[in-house]
């Protein structure tokens, strides 16, 4: 039997040989590459790439096969790379993105016009406060009409709820998504302190109906549980709860909103902070109608149609992994008419002037049936 520093260093003079091969690859590559531009071919060959990989994967056995076929993937990935270079040639979004980072402003403005879902004290206000120095306000009865607005340029940013720690993913704002022309510019991760706001003199025992958005609702479930005889109305969002208690006749009457609300409203807090997960975030985004990166983007939104068949999105996935690039959020969704198909939402870490970031843009429509970048940003707390 041979001694393990002996293995070892067979291990080792294999692996030195596979660096070897792959600069033989790589420079291989630059020959197709100059071939490709002498008769104008394109750099991607989808038949001759599917051709490759199931020919790694049947040169190895089947308890290998998966990772023969990883193997070459990347390979196939990094040869496709280097063409890119040689030729001066990248994707559309890439070419976009480009020209992003060359104009992008010194500094986030401080000032703006923004449209959010609501009235005077809803959460997105407070994002909208967080995110901006100075601003002006438009409120609008529906998400939809947020990015209507942007898009129409009635504002120069809408910022939307995207994402709860507790209830999860807005799914009806990811829905919009789809439908939408738009880039994300800032994000912002806001704490959520739900309280029960009452009329003046009304106690917790008194309430029989409890107004509030559905995700508020959601997140208080155990605590509205506890209420004995307690129904539950679901307001578009948790400010015009407020406002409807205020404006009731009913004094058993009670919502689930923040505490600016209160005094907004002129209401007591019966009880605060009354959600059953006491580390509860939600993450709102800021769009825009045009592409802008502003300084310090590290984090990214895409979107993504992927084929359906094995191992599409483990092809997709491999590109992040290959790129030593972070997956924060996979989120999936159905695309309305088509059924069984689905919309793949990712958002990933990765400084947006990073060469790794501009591979990854320059392959993934490569491996999506349909492929949309929708903007890099900073994340604010």
């Amino acid at each position: 039997m041979k001694d393990l520093s002996q293995i070892r260093e067979q291990i080792d003079r294999i692996d030195a040989n596979i660096s070897e091969l792959l600069l033989e690859r790589m420079e291989v590559s630059r020959e197709v590459a100059a071939y490709k531009r002498a008769t104008g071919k394109p750099i991607y060959d989808a038949t001759r790439e599917r051709a490759n990989i199931d020919a790694a994967s049947s040169r190895v056995p089947a308890e290998l096969s998966s990772y023969a076929a990883v193997i070459q993937s990347v390979l196939m990935e990094a040869s496709r790379e280097t063409q890119y270079r040689e030729l001066g040639r990248q994707s559309a979004t890439a070419d976009a993105i480009d020209d992003a980072l060359c104009s992008a402003p010194a500094m986030f403005p401080r000032t703006a016009h923004v449209a959010c879902q609501g009235v005077e004290g809803a959460y997105q206000q407070i994002a909208v406060d967080r995110m901006f120095r100075r601003h002006t306000l438009s409120y609008f009865d529906t998400f939809e009409a947020v990015f209507s607005a942007v898009e129409k340029g009635e504002a120069d940013f809408g910022v939307l709820p995207i994402e709860n720690s507790t209830a999860g993913s807005v799914n009806h704002v990811y829905d919009l998504m789809m439908r939408h022309d738009f880039y994300i510019v800032r994000s912002c991760r806001l704490k959520i302190d739900h309280n029960l706001l009452v009329k003046p003199g009304v106690a917790k025992q008194d309430v029989r109906i409890i107004y509030s958005h559905q995700q508020a609702i959601n997140q208080c479930a155990d605590y509205i549980a506890a209420i004995p005889n307690c129904r539950v109305h679901v307001c578009e969002n948790t400010a015009k709860a407020a406002e409807m208690v205020a404006h009731s006749e009913r004094s058993d009457v009670a919502a689930l909103a923040s505490r600016s609300c209160a005094s907004l409203y002129g209401l007591d807090i019966a009880d605060s902070a009354v959600q059953d997960n006491k580390n509860n975030y939600t993450r709102f985004a800021c769009i825009a109608k045009d592409l802008v990166i502003y300084p310090g983007a590290e984090r990214s939104s895409l979107m993504a149609v992927i084929n359906h068949q094995p191992g599409a999105l483990y092809n997709v996935l491999a590109r992040f992994y290959a790129l030593d690039i972070n997956l924060v959020k996979l989120e999936s969704r159905p695309i309305p008419d088509r059924d069984f198909e689905f919309m793949f939402y990712f958002d990933i870490e990765c400084p947006a002037a990073a060469p790794e970031f501009r591979m990854l843009m320059n392959s993934l429509s490569d491996v999506c049936e349909e492929f949309r970048y929708l903007g890099s940003y900073t994340e604010v707390m």
